[in-house]
């Protein structure tokens, strides 16, 4: 029965000489012998925790077949940029799957400021919106940007309310475009504008931002203390120290 089965639908061309069937497909084509031993699997997807899927490219999180290379690592570095300038990361406040459909529709974030962000939504009270998720929604407004890359926060009362250089908006979009082939290399990007004027900044830059840091010298020969007698001692050092606001 299974013989008559087997010629009635594989032509008699088909058969091998000795009656036997060769069976073929992709494990044929592909050898699963690793070090000696027979694998499990061919490949298995990387186990990426949740937390850093706002960083990852759209090629990395489609895993098909074209895969990925140096490129997907330019779409983090622009996340990261936004995060930095931002203050919060891009798409984290999306489920996982709504972000992989922005990310692969061709959503990407953007800087916010005054060119990105509506006049009249500016003019209102800060609070949780649409524009936590780091995603320009709205049309870009004309607004005045500095030289360089930081921005000028006015008086408006909204943390956005503010101007990032064009140079700063340029380099964003160019790390996070949604086609790796347009992204540049990092070699590119080392001769971007926004990388040239901060070369320009004097060298003194660096130790004034960390001169309020106190030196960890300072903290290890110092001895065993009792609790009351170290946070009067950790008040009074407190006080004579100079730090300069953090306002996103």
């Amino acid at each position: 029965m299974s013989f008559f089965v087997i010629k009635k639908f594989i032509p008699f061309s088909f058969y091998l000489e000795n009656g036997q069937v060769c069976m073929s497909g992709l494990r044929s084509i592909f050898s699963l012998i690793r070090n000696g031993q027979r694998a499990k699997m061919v490949h298995d997807f990387p186990q990426y925790s949740v937390k850093v899927l706002p960083w990852l490219s759209p090629e990395v999180l489609q895993q098909n077949l074209q895969g990925y290379d140096f490129r997907s690592d330019i779409y983090s570095l622009g996340i990261t940029a936004c995060e930095l300038a931002n203050g919060h990361v891009p798409f984290k406040d999306m489920p996982a799957t709504q972000m992989l459909l922005e990310k692969l529709n061709g959503t990407v974030p953007c800087l916010l400021d005054t060119a990105t962000i509506p006049p009249e939504e500016l003019s209102l009270k800060p609070s949780r919106s649409a524009a936590d998720s780091g995603i320009c929604e709205g049309p870009r407004a004309g607004g005045l940007r500095l030289s360089n890359g930081e921005p000028s926060s006015s008086s408006g009362g909204h943390p956005y309310n503010r101007a990032f250089s064009p140079h700063f908006h340029n380099f964003v979009e160019l790390c996070l475009q949604r086609d790796p082939e347009n992204r540049p290399s990092a070699a590119t990007l080392t001769g971007h504008p926004f990388f040239k004027q901060i070369k320009r900044r004097p060298a003194e830059v660096l130790p004034e931002l960390l001169q309020p840091v106190s030196p960890i010298t300072c903290f290890e020969n110092s001895g065993p203390q009792d609790s009351v007698s170290g946070l009067a001692s950790l008040e009074s050092g407190l006080s004579y120290l100079e730090v300069d606001d953090w306002d996103f």
